[in-house]
This record gives C-alpha cells, sequence and structure tokens, in this order.
C-alpha cells in the first residue's frame, strides 16, 4: 500500500506586490494551518517522508505541519517541481518516488491539488481549500503504478472552526 497526503498550502498574502513565489502566509493562512495539522496528528502514517514546493507560502505550511507533527524541519525535502498548478507534473513528480517510501505528505498548489485528487480519489471534490488536507491510500507497492485510489481523510479548516 501507498499512503498519499496533499495538502493545499494554506491562505497566502497578495497585499504587497512581489514574485509569486514569494507570497507569505497571511495571519488566518497560519492559523488555519495549526488547526488542520493539530487534527490530522491521528491520520498521519507511523513513518512518511515531507516534500514541499519552494514557494514560500507552502514551505511555512510544511513548516507549521511539521512543528506539529514533532517532524524534523530539516528532513523537509524542498523541490522546485513542486510549484505546479498542473495535476500532470503533480503526478510526474509522486510517481517519481522512490517505493522505500510508503507515504508521503505533499505541500503544494490549486488546481494542481483538486484535479490530482479528483483524478485518483474515489470522490470528486469541487475544490479543495487552503490548509486543505486529503489523505489517498493506493492499492500497490509501486508509486509508478497508482491508479484509482481511496480517500481515507479530508480535513478542511472551515469544518473545524
Amino acid at each position: 500500500m501507498k499512503n498519499l497526503i496533499l495538502v493545499r498550502h494554506a491562505k497566502s498574502s497578495w497585499e504587497v506586490p512581489m514574485h509569486d513565489k514569494d507570497r507569505g502566509l497571511t495571519c488566518q493562512g497560519m492559523k488555519d494551518a495549526h488547526l488542520v495539522s493539530t487534527h490530522a496528528k491521528d491520520f498521519i502514517p507511523k513513518t512518511y517522508i515531507i516534500w514541499a514546493s519552494s514557494a514560500k507560502r507552502a514551505t511555512n505550511t510544511a513548516l507549521i505541519f511539521a512543528q506539529n507533527l514533532a517532524y524534523p524541519i530539516e528532513s523537509i525535502i524542498y523541490k522546485d517541481d513542486l510549484y505546479t498548478f498542473d495535476e500532470k507534473k503533480l503526478e510526474e513528480i509522486v510517481k517519481s518516488c522512490s517505493n522505500l517510501f510508503e507515504s508521503v505528505i505533499v505541500f503544494g498548489h490549486n488546481g494542481a491539488i483538486t484535479n490530482f485528487v479528483n483524478k485518483f480519489g474515489d470522490d470528486y471534490i469541487d475544490n479543495i481549500p487552503t490548509s486543505g488536507f486529503v489523505s489517498l491510500k493506493f492499492d500497490t507497492d509501486d508509486w509508478k503504478k497508482i491508479k484509482k485510489g481511496k480517500i481515507k481523510k479530508i480535513i478542511f479548516p472551515k469544518d473545524l472552526r
């Protein structure tokens, strides 16, 4: 079995003009990331790796989750390729994961995340919101062979407030 958890980065700020990759989180985004990560603890596999987009809003979200999950922040793997909004690119990246790892948590961007979940999950989700958490399980031992999986858990901030 392979387990994939996709987390859309927390709400980011558009107030200051800057490059898209450099946008940080809003106060609400930080609160939501803490809220979701705290509630997600019971749905995280025993062992896993964390991959995060190199965009500041995704790295900050991954750091908040790592802090709340007691995951060593120096073990987070930042990937420029995860700075994508395309589910086909996200699929390529997920399928490139070493089979040594049973579980991966990926911090990335929409529409890649929503479209990926709708392609590989067993339930349609209109939109995964910022700080949205979706856990998928695949009945395979090979990341390259993932097909339709089962959504095991969905956590959205609005459902916790």
